[in-house]
């Protein structure tokens, strides 16, 4: 048995589904994931102290999830998980790709630039604004193939570990291109939408960065706001129309995981798993 123990420090859209990419049907019996988190809250006195919680946890893999990595609090909480000496994967968004890159070689990431930043001023944000945004953000990174690059990412070091052996962590920044590759679009249209989808994130991202950190009058901020929520509601229905055109096509790819950690694939709706 291999316990994965998530520490998740804010959020960003992928912190929401994370672990569950890993057994969405209940159904291994080789691993054991637990789940720690200071929720809504980065402050440094919260992420330690979620970071010693999960230390506590007798863990083969240490996942920490935030957004913008290079944070005080992600890097308090980094810090009291480096003393434990187990392997440890820092997951983020594109606001941390540097900070990713400098970290000791020892250290794993997975930085993901089709998760963007939630426009968070009052004047525009509330909890079903919220909830609406994250919706689409989980939408347009399922389809892409975003979440199957990461869930085959983290499998590879749970297979690793499994095995006995030193797994190699992943250091690597999910661009398009690697989204696209996971994602087993076949139909050239639905890829062409995926692919449009996800750079249409990086620019809400864009968008809901200058909002909030940049713009000061209620006048100039509210559209801007506005538009990256908009933004990000038009990249979740191009990835319906994509994946509407691999449902008309019987070309779905469907990849499930077993009770043995394995990694099943089908195409066709009616078809069986291979073997």
């Amino acid at each position: 048995m291999t316990t994965i123990t998530f520490v998740k420090i804010g959020y960003i859209g992928t912190t929401i589904i994370i672990e569950a990419l890993l057994d969405e049907r209940s159904a291994r019996k080789d691993i054991k994931m637990r789940v720690v988190s200071c929720s809504v809250s980065m402050e440094v006195e919260d992420s330690e102290d979620v970071a010693r919680m999960a230390a506590g946890i007798e863990s083969d893999l240490y996942v920490i999830i935030s957004p913008n990595a290079a944070l005080k609090g992600p890097k308090a909480a980094r810090k009291v998980l480096e003393e434990t000496g187990k392997p440890l994967i820092l997951v983020s968004d594109e606001p941390s790709r540097k900070y990713m890159k400098e970290l000791p070689e020892e250290i794993g990431y997975l930085v993901i630039y089709g998760d963007p930043m939630i426009s968070a001023k009052s004047a525009y944000l509330d909890p079903v604004e919220m909830a609406l945004f994250n919706a689409d953000v989980l939408r347009t990174l399922a389809v892409t193939g975003t979440f199957r690059f990461i869930q085959t990412e983290l499998d590879k070091v749970i297979d690793s570990i499994k095995a006995g052996d030193k797994p190699e962590l992943p250091r690597i920044v999910i661009t398009k291109k690697r989204a696209l590759a996971a994602s087993d679009l076949q139909n050239p249209y639905a890829q062409g939408k995926a692919v449009a989808a996800y750079e249409i994130n990086r620019q809400v991202a864009k968008l809901s960065t200058e909002a909030v950190f940049k713009l000061k009058e209620r006048e100039d901020a509210i559209p801007v706001l506005t538009a990256a929520h908009e933004a990000a509601r038009q990249a979740a229905k191009l990835c319906d129309e994509a994946r509407e055109l691999e449902k008309a096509n019987d070309t779905v790819v469907r990849v499930a995981h077993f009770s043995k950690g394995n990694r099943r694939r089908k195409v066709g709706l009616w078809d069986k798993f291979d073997k």
